[in-house]
């Protein structure tokens, strides 16, 4: 299946998104049919702290468009915190949506994991993961998220992560792990930018690698549209 994502959101994810997927295709032994179109950061950012689910959706739905006039049988959204507007988005979409959210609680129950610690952007911490894990607990740093969430966005939009903030995420890590997390789960797709080539001594989990391995499948035509509903 060609796959097609929504990237800009931003810059660093959508390039771990492109890497990532050529590796798990590799080890597929199978082409990557691939096209990616480009959203803006900045409106996003703007939609998502302002809750405006509907006019990021439509942004989202003329993006799709282009991509399924390319040849995609799919779409994907490479930011969970671009997530927020998932189902308003479905609902306009002319390509099947895969979420990064949904095969996470599934992921983490296999794993026999039973709470998990999220970094990500406020909507993400504050959320839970948009309440979706039924099978999981998920813990944030209550008293951090806006400052947490802050850090990410301008990570995001910066597309480089300093010493400082790596040491702040890395940090944070360790406090869910003090306050019950089994695991760390990067539920941002910028994380990488802080913890890819880090020692730690807990468990991380980057949620990204759970919806690459969904996407390889489709694109290698190992798993059907129908076996994700």
């Amino acid at each position: 299946m060609h796959i097609g994502l929504i990237g800009g959101i931003g810059p660093a994810a959508t390039v771990v998104y492109y890497q990532r997927l050529c590796a798990a295709m590799a080890t597929r032994g199978a082409p990557l049919e691939l096209t990616i179109v480009q959203a803006d950061i900045h409106e996003l950012i703007a939609n998502n702290l302002a809750d405006r689910r509907e006019e990021q959706a439509e942004v989202y739905s003329g993006l799709i468009d282009r991509l399924k006039a390319a040849g995609a049988g799919c779409a994907a959204i490479t930011s969970l915190g671009g997530h927020f507007c998932f189902d308003e988005t479905v609902a306009r979409s002319s390509l099947p949506l895969v979420s990064a959210v949904e095969p996470l609680d599934a992921f983490f129950a296999g794993e026999g994991i039973a709470t998990v610690g999220l970094l990500g952007t406020r909507v993400v911490m504050r959320t839970k993961l948009y309440g979706q894990l039924v099978k999981t607990k998920a813990v944030a740093l209550e008293d951090e998220i806006e400052d947490l969430g802050q850090l990410y966005q301008e990570m995001a939009v910066a597309g480089v992560c300093d010493a400082a903030r790596r040491a702040r995420f890395l940090g944070a890590g360790q406090r869910l792990v003090d306050q019950g997390a089994e695991a760390v789960v990067l539920a941002g797709t910028d994380l990488n930018l802080a913890f890819d080539g880090q020692e730690t001594p807990y468990r991380v989990i980057d949620a990204l690698d759970v919806h690459v391995a969904v996407l390889a499948d489709l694109a290698s035509g190992s798993r059907s549209l129908d076996a994700l509903g």
